[in-house]
């Protein structure tokens, strides 16, 4: 096995090269920009595309052009950017076309700045552009993670005429680790009955998201749900530590649930029965693993890196069956291992209330410390 140093985004520009994507379409933004830089001399050196656009609504267009021909394409950008492109994600969702688009979340909302967030989950995972339609969402926690999950990204939009997007944030983005690289995929050579490719001699082939006739519109939605329902049943991703016989359990995505497994393991050497759960698939969500909780644990502890946009979703899947609190560093601020430590202990310690909402339990305490 040959290890490489590498930096998060650079790594996943080059796991998108050797998985084979044709075009790239993007414009700087930090925290993402290396991602660009990266592909600005590694796709021409291979005859492949590499446009920077004029802004990120020029991109998201260009990646929807592309995206018609069948090859392989994508896009990255951070928080703001991102916003810019919703309106062409919804139109190439409505076309059915695939493409992967990767998030480097930053501190927000606004302009923000270029700290690493986890702020996004909502855009991304519950809708993204305008419509009804569901994007499939990977959340790496280290550099070798989002290797495999970009190569993975670029299947799974193949496999489903998906929009995938790669969900990470600053810290992965900028952080160096050492990673095993995929070896180079081969370009695509034959191509889907939907594909415009401008073969000369046969049918026309028109691809669009305008749908004037409403019945037309809600078969083109009832095909969407049924492909999302198959990703449902196909895709979910989940990774559990420690959990044989925790008796509470932390949970979080990307870097929180990095910062939280340090904060695990320290309480199992203190003889803490905890465990930690972290989604790798966002969307779909992993609803079922919470939903199981309900009667083998004392209590839960979310940890993001927002507002408790997560939370939402693990109460819903665990029914607030399941004593739940909440611990969050907002705007860009990174919490430190001890501070999730912290609340481990104070869970253990304290019986978790349940009179009210797990966010407006924190928020108190962290106003009342002021």
């Amino acid at each position: 096995m040959s290890l490489e140093l590498m930096k998060g985004n650079e790594a996943v520009a080059e796991a998108a090269v050797r998985a084979g994507v044709v075009s790239y379409f993007g414009y700087p933004i930090t925290p993402q920009t290396e991602l660009l830089e990266y592909m600005s001399h590694r796709m021409p050196e291979l005859g492949r595309a590499f446009v920077q656009a004029e802004s990120e609504l020029g991109a998201i267009n260009m990646v929807y052009g592309a995206a018609c021909t069948g090859y392989r394409t994508m896009t990255s950008s951070s928080s703001p950017g991102v916003s810019l492109m919703l309106e062409g994600v919804s139109y190439i969702a409505g076309t059915e076309l695939p493409m992967v688009i990767v998030n480097v979340m930053r501190g927000g909302p606004g302009l923000g700045n270029i700290a690493p967030a986890q702020s996004d989950y909502n855009q991304m995972v519950h809708g993204g552009g305008h419509g009804d339609y569901r994007c499939i969402v990977l959340a790496p926690c280290s550099v070798q993670e989002s290797v495999d999950l970009t190569v993975l990204a670029f299947d799974l939009a193949d496999k489903y005429r998906s929009i995938v997007v790669i969900l990470t944030d600053g810290s992965i983005g900028q952080m160096m680790e050492a990673c095993e690289l995929p070896p180079m995929q081969p370009l695509k050579t034959t191509f889907a009955d939907w594909a415009v490719q401008g073969c000369e001699g046969r049918e026309r082939r028109f691809l669009t998201s305008i749908n004037l006739d409403p019945a037309a519109q809600e078969e083109m939605n009832y095909r969407l749900l049924k492909r999302w329902i198959d990703v449902e049943a196909n895709e979910i991703r989940c990774q559990e530590y420690y959990m044989e016989d925790a008796e509470y359990v932390v949970t979080g995505f990307g870097s929180s649930a990095r910062i939280a497994l340090s904060a695990v393991r320290i309480a199992r050497a203190e003889g803490i029965k905890v465990g930690l759960i972290r989604p790798i698939t966002l969307s779909p969500f992993p609803r079922q693993v919470y939903a199981d909780l309900s009667d083998k644990i004392k209590g839960m502890l979310v940890v993001e890196m927002n507002a408790g946009q997560m939370l939402e979703d693990v109460l819903a899947a665990n029914r607030y069956r399941t004593p739940t609190d909440f611990f969050a560093r907002l705007g860009g601020v990174v919490p430190f291992p001890d501070e999730v430590l912290g609340e481990i202990h104070r869970m253990v310690e304290t019986p978790i209330s349940t009179d009210g909402h797990p966010r407006d339990r924190w928020l108190a305490r962290v106003l009342a410390k002021g």
